[in-house]
């Protein structure tokens, strides 16, 4: 058997060798007669001496050009004989790129001849080369250089384009800036005190010396620093708008990758240590926590099999671990992983997940630049002239709102945990992209020290209320300018402000107008009736008006923010508060006093169910101050503040009854006159009404003399 095997692989082996052979022989053959047949016609018709005066002939019509020739005869046939059809249809713009930079290297070399030979009479471009080039001179210069860009154009077009653009960019800014001249910055020079009407603006110089009469507080600004890059944005009413370079660049912290990948390995290992089984499938790092995203495993049961002798165990069902489970395990975690605290989103709305909240051991802030420079903020800005940039979300991405749509902010938080800034950014984010045609404020801030830094502003309506009086007179105000809006809505036929402003040319549109109170603990505290009837009554009317409030407070109780300002304040921002009781209140659920303070808060607006956490956005007081200075420099147009003074007070409704006569006076005066007695039951008696109204009939008629004090007893 073994000496078959061997014969036949022999003789396969010999096969083999002679298949190969045979190519090789035949091929051999045919090169000896092709030679052969050369020779002989070669002495008999001198092929020799035709083909030099083709060769001669061919080299000095296309020069060095022939190679060229040769390489694309050769790539013909590689395409042809290879069957690379497609290849070559998919990459087109390749060959024909290739073909034109050929036909451009083909014209530069009839720029040169050499000394001897065939070419000394042409070029080594030949005759074709020269006809690409045209004459030697700069003209054929730029016309190979065309070639070459128009190749590199074909051969990789957005390169080509991008380089291009890019260099005529830099040429134009660099001849910009050449030509521009560069502006003088002239510092403000201080100037006498002078004491204004609260009817005049202040000058920025006058504001410098001393402050308004109008203004508690003192208003000062230095010299900036800052010089900005761009062009400012000038509105058609004259205002220049700030350009985003008056803020600072943003520096965010990076995270460690294995430190979080560590902490997903000891959530599994800890709910598994508990008996629930789960797998992190997803893991969102935020500034100040990261999320992650928790799959629930299942509940399995077995049953025990004895087959042979041996006990195997069979699955005999399996149910999805209850969230439940997971949310009581929220302690145990936080003592696992080493945290001060965690929350946990059951579920994350629209995942099917359980989202575990864990503080990062590095926290990092939000720069109110990161967030007004993203898609998210601009595609609200471009809807709307409220836009407000919030802060970042626990995924990292940007949460922007629309302060029209909300339409009233509602912001609680202990006393350090960030509030105040948040507020500061909002006013901040407005003024980057409102001139005072589009949006005026009153800002109310009974602690004088956090709102004060806005005065001069052109956008105020008044100078920043600091006092109870003057801040419950700004209320009446405001709903009289409510009530006067409305009036010129229903003569002009419109719904809101958006339809009154529509087609009405710069400056004579209503603007906007925000209220912004920093703590409102003290005004309830002062006026709580007046207050709370009047936030409640702009917050139902004034949506339509363009009239929007922004309250803040340190003390979210029940006796502060009540059930009527609740109820009409649907969008809430909760940053850290001291108890469970407090998150009720402003959220209606507990979460809030988990919060890690610095920022970081619950935002609840009116569309959602459940609120989302983030961490708010930061603005420092250098930024405000440059922001500050930048509105304040602009002195023309200017713009008048508002006297609450001279505001009426409104008559309630007492008042309205008892100024008003009553209609059974003349039937009392009438019995007065009949009867000798006349007392408050009878009046009751006789006109059938109760003891108040006898009784101020009563007083009626003595007031006129028609019944004597002692009668009525």
């Amino acid at each position: 058997m073994a000496k078959r095997k061997t014969a036949f692989r022999s003789k396969r082996k010999r096969v083999k060798s002679q298949a190969k052979r045979g190519p090789f022989l035949r091929r051999a053959t045919l090169i000896i007669i092709i030679i052969g047949l050369l020779y002989y016609f070669n002495s008999r018709l001198g092929l020799v001496s035709q083909a030099t005066a083709v060769w001669e002939g061919a080299l000095t019509l296309f020069g060095l050009g022939l190679a060229m020739i040769v390489a694309a005869v050769g790539v013909a046939i590689w395409v042809i004989w290879g069957g690379h059809f497609s290849a070559s249809v998919r990459r087109w713009n390749w060959f024909m790129g290739g073909v034109i930079l050929a036909l451009a290297v083909w014209g530069a070399l009839s720029f040169f001849s050499p000394e001897k030979g065939i070419l000394s009479r042409v070029t080594l471009g030949g005759r074709f080369g020269q006809r690409i080039a045209g004459v030697p001179d700069i003209i054929g210069g730029i016309r190979v250089g065309g070639l070459v860009l128009l190749g590199v154009l074909f051969i990789a077009p957005r390169q080509t384009w991008r380089v291009v653009t890019g260099a005529v960019r830099g040429g134009w800014g660099l001849l910009v800036k050449i030509s521009k001249p560069r502006p003088k910055v002239i510092s403000p020079q201080p100037a006498p005190p002078k004491a204004i009407s609260p009817g005049e603006r202040p000058s920025v110089t006058e504001m410098v010396a001393k402050p308004a009469v109008v203004s508690p507080s003192p208003v000062s600004y230095e010299p900036a620093a800052w010089q900005s890059r761009r062009e400012p944005i000038v509105t058609p009413s004259g205002w220049q708008l700030p350009p985003i370079d008056i803020l600072d660049k943003p520096s965010e912290v990076e995270l460690n990758r294995d430190d979080i990948n560590k902490r997903a390995r000891l959530i599994e290992e800890a709910l598994t240590s508990y008996g629930v089984e789960t797998k992190v499938v997803q893991i969102n790092m935020g500034p100040t926590v990261t999320q992650f995203g928790v799959e629930p495993g299942w509940d399995r049961k077995y049953k025990e099999i004895k087959e042979k002798g041996q006990t195997r165990l069979e699955e005999i069902s399996r149910t999805r671990v209850r969230v439940d489970r997971i949310t009581s395990l929220a302690n145990d975690l936080a003592l696992a992983l080493a945290a001060p605290s965690i929350r946990i989103e059951a579920p994350v709305p629209g995942k099917s997940m359980v989202g575990i909240e864990v503080p990062n051991i590095v926290f990092g802030s939000v720069a109110l630049r990161s967030v007004v420079e993203t898609a998210a903020f601009q595609k609200i800005k471009a809807r709307s002239r409220l836009a407000i940039g919030l802060g970042k979300g626990a995924g990292g991405e940007a949460v922007a709102a629309d302060l029209a749509r909300m339409p009233h902010l509602l912001i609680a938080g202990a006393t350090g945990s960030g509030k105040t800034v948040c507020l500061n950014s909002v006013v901040c984010c407005l003024l980057l992209h409102n001139s005072p045609d589009d949006v005026r404020f009153i800002l109310v801030d009974p602690k004088r020290v956090e709102l004060v830094v806005f005065n001069g502003i052109p956008h105020l309506v008044a100078p920043v209320v600091v006092d109870t009086d003057r801040a419950i007179k700004a209320l009446r105000w405001l709903n009289q300018e409510m009530d006067n809006r409305y009036r010129l809505f229903a003569q002009a036929g419109v719904r809101n402000i958006e339809g009154y402003n529509k087609d009405r040319s710069p400056g004579e549109g209503l603007p906007y107008l925000v209220l912004a109170i920093d703590e409102l603990a003290d005004l309830m505290m002062a006026a709580f009736d007046e207050v709370e009837h009047a936030l409640c009554r702009l917050a139902q009317l004034a949506r339509a008006t363009g009239i929007h409030l922004i309250v803040a407070t340190q003390r979210p109780s029940v006796d502060v923010v009540t059930g009527l300002i609740k109820a009409n304040f649907p969008t809430r921002l909760s940053f850290a508060v001291t108890s469970q009781v407090d998150s009720r209140t402003i959220l209606d659920m507990v979460g809030a006093e988990k919060l890690l303070g610095r920022g970081d808060m619950l935002y609840m607006p009116s569309e959602a169910s459940r609120p989302k956490r983030l961490q708010g956005s930061f603005i420092s007081d250098a930024e405000i101050e440059r922001l500050v200075y930048f509105w304040g420099n602009q002195r023309e147009p200017k713009v008048s503040y508002v006297n609450f003074d001279e505001v009426a007070v409104p008559i309630t409704l007492s008042q309205k009854i008892a100024s008003a006569p009553d209609p059974l006076l003349e039937e009392a005066k009438r019995l007065a006159r009949e009867h000798r007695h006349v007392s408050t039951s009878f009046l009751q008696r006789r006109l059938r009404v109760g003891y108040p109204r006898a009784a101020r009939l009563m007083e009626t008629l003595e007031q006129e003399g028609l019944v004597e004090i002692k009668s009525q007893r």
